[in-house]
């Protein structure tokens, strides 16, 4: 087993080094390390282009238990950077599962590093905040010494945005998606709701794809919508041709001050248009910049299948992934406060997790309602959202 083992480094900005192991030889990947606290989800998370640009400290103590199947994927391609584990399973037990994770993590060269003390790093990362990092193939202590700090990955200041959406107007609609689509390479799959409270009528709905996850894709699929996926550097005039009932403005990877082109679109949105919006994690930030609010970005971020968000003695389980957050002493302007109201806080931290404006149909949500924690606690929002469409759609 040592023999099919490499040395390799994961080498932190400030000079702090974790030696481990990879199974092959890697070349220089550089990120900002983050870590995620989900006992599972390894497979969203290499495929969530939220994850862009970062390097992954996975918590929980052993990976790749479940293997990786067919349809969990949430984009066609992997966003990080490299993951950090503690143990790696060789084998894979689960029925749905195709490849086992160690053999993924081959195929696909994707840079790891494993057998390090993941406990004492996420400690770290608590302490002193993410910090950028690079991860490498070192067999002496010659190559670390020379490191070259300049060329470690700094994602506060690259448009990860433009990166990771898409390069042109795609539709979906929920009887045409065999047809467009192959399951096995895209992740699209066909699950139709059984609520009782589901939408009948098809609403076309837009989704700005600031890093869009299938899942979102999924669940208006299950609501009957008709989807238009636009790119992020879509223009207002190209939107208002497709003729929409409602916009999205979906999950993405970085700083979303960087992206003045999608804040500027959402002010022009609000200003001359009644569509309804709803925000989702980079859109909910995205969306209250454009209404004058401010963000910052937290020292070690929320990223995890169980974040509390709620009030009043009332909680949802959400999924959070995301390092910037909406400043909530923003609120005490008065002027914000006669527009926005907020519903939900996450409970851990008391950061903001949900605004709605009190006049325009317009709301967002700072975790994932698609991600299905809890299992579904938060899974009405979209159903919120097209009767929200409904309602202004039969006036």
């Amino acid at each position: 087993m040592l023999r099919n083992l490499y040395p390799a480094v994961l080498y932190l900005q400030d000079g702090t080094c974790y030696r481990g192991f990879s199974f092959f030889k890697l070349s220089l990947s550089s990120g900002e390390v983050v870590f995620n606290t989900g006992m599972t989800g390894y497979q969203e998370i290499m495929s969530d282009p939220s994850y862009a640009g970062q390097i992954i400290v996975f918590t929980y103590p052993e990976i790749g238990n479940t293997g990786l199947n067919q349809q969990d994927n949430e984009s066609n391609f992997l966003h990080v950077k490299g993951l950090v584990m503690k143990n790696i399973s060789s084998f894979s037990s689960n029925w749905r599962a195709k490849v086992s994770f160690k053999n993924y993590l081959i195929d696909k060269q994707v840079p790891h590093i494993f057998g390090i003390d993941t406990r004492s790093l996420t400690k770290r990362l608590r302490l002193f905040g993410v910090t950028s990092a690079a991860l490498f193939y070192s067999s002496n202590d010659n190559c670390i010494s020379k490191m070259n700090l300049s060329s470690i990955y700094n994602i506060n200041n690259i448009d990860l945005v433009r990166k990771v959406t898409s390069k042109a107007v795609y539709n979906i609609n929920y009887d045409s998606l065999s047809q467009y689509f192959d399951d096995t390479n895209c992740g699209y799959y066909k699950v139709r709701s059984t609520s009782a409270n589901i939408i009948r009528k098809s609403y076309k709905i837009i989704i700005v794809d600031l890093g869009l996850k299938f899942n979102i894709i999924r669940k208006l699929l299950n609501l009957g919508c008709n989807i238009c996926v636009v790119p992020a550097t879509c223009s207002y005039s190209s939107i208002l041709r497709h003729n929409p009932d409602g916009i999205i403005l979906s999950n993405g990877p970085g700083n979303p001050l960087l992206v003045n082109y999608v804040i500027d679109l959402v002010k022009r949105l609000v200003k001359f248009s009644s569509i309804p919006i709803l925000g989702i994690c980079m859109g909910h930030q995205v969306l209250n910049i454009a209404f004058g609010m401010q963000i910052f970005k937290l020292k070690f971020g929320h990223r995890g299948l169980n974040h509390p968000c709620g009030c009043n003695k009332y909680s949802e389980i959400t999924s959070q992934n995301h390092g910037f957050v909406v400043n909530r002493h923003a609120f005490t302007n008065q002027n914000l406060l006669k527009i926005f109201s907020v519903q939900y806080l996450n409970l851990n931290d008391f950061t903001v997790s949900t605004t709605f404006h009190k006049k325009l149909p317009i709301f967002s949500a700072q975790y994932h309602p698609e991600a299905s924690p809890g299992p579904h606690d938060s899974d009405y929002l979209f159903e919120v959202f097209v009767n929200l469409i409904n309602m202004i759609t039969c006036k």
